[in-house]
């Protein structure tokens, strides 16, 4: 509503003028300086419109940035409160750098802003960045709708690079969002890594990466393969030795079984008589 205003307020201010100069430049249509009048009044006219545009981009030209930010880092060993705080300001580093040991945990709180305002951004994160091998990961920040934002960071929380490559990060702080207002990037300030020196260094594992392999043979079903010729041999031996047990013992039983049959036969007769 305020810019609309003030677009109204130029025209109703420049309008007058306009109509003026338009109904000079006809007095002296036949002067000697229509030329220039013709120019002058081609460049009011142009400043009419581009007085409101400029005035329409500066209004709604807002920036993001940050509001009463600190950055302090928290050890078990010191207690609550125990840690060093550090005012953070906007696009000018800590002149000093955060120094981070295994068991410590960093912790940012801010709260972003949007021109004067405070306000929710699309994006907000840290940026970490190793200056030697120009790596850098991000770790957003967790904020509300009001604005205050909030990060926590530890040892467990950084890449295996950083914990084995240069022990000074640099941060920065990037904060931006959907519209015309202009986004925002600048340094915080630079985070010192320091390892626990009784415990091993970290390692390093090999990435997984996808590739030719080398060629794999594989038998599916095998072919049918005889036993062995000692075996064959023992199972054989013992079959044929258990064949004569079988027809001595089938040809003792006859002979003691042949009375019985006749004489149950002989009683009831045979099945073939019955009737």
């Amino acid at each position: 509503m305020c810019i609309r205003c003030i677009v109204i307020g130029f025209k109703k201010i420049l309008s007058p003028r306009l109509v003026s100069w338009r109904s000079a430049s006809r007095q002296h249509l036949a002067s000697p300086t229509k030329l220039q009048w013709s120019i002058t009044m081609r460049f009011h006219s142009l400043l009419s419109i581009a007085i409101p545009f400029f005035l329409w981009n500066l209004a709604g030209a807002a920036s993001w940035g940050f509001d009463g930010a600190s950055v302090s880092v928290h050890s078990k060993k010191a207690g609550v409160g125990g840690g060093a705080k550090e005012k953070l300001v906007e696009s000018k580093a800590l002149p000093e750098p955060i120094v981070l040991g295994a068991a410590d945990t960093l912790k940012l709180l801010l709260t972003t802003t949007e021109g004067k305002k405070a306000r929710r951004p699309h994006q907000a994160f840290l940026l970490l960045q190793d200056p030697k091998s120009n790596l850098d990961t991000s770790f957003p920040l967790i904020v509300k709708e009001s604005g205050k934002g909030k990060l926590e960071l530890s040892h467990k929380d950084l890449p295996i690079q950083f914990l084995t490559g240069s022990n000074i990060l640099s941060a920065s702080l990037v904060i931006a969002s959907f519209g015309a207002s202009t986004p925002y990037r600048g340094p915080a300030f630079d985070l010192k890594i320091e390892l626990d020196p009784s415990a091993p260094p970290p390692s390093v594992e090999k990435p997984l990466r996808y590739g030719k392999l080398p060629e794999i043979h594989h038998i599916f079903k095998a072919d049918p393969k005889s036993p062995p010729k000692i075996i064959s041999l023992v199972f054989t031996a013992a079959v044929s030795a258990a064949l004569p047990a079988l027809f001595f013992g089938v040809s003792a039983l006859v002979p003691a079984l042949t009375p019985s049959l006749l004489t149950r036969f002989s009683t009831s007769g045979y099945p073939w008589e019955q009737t």
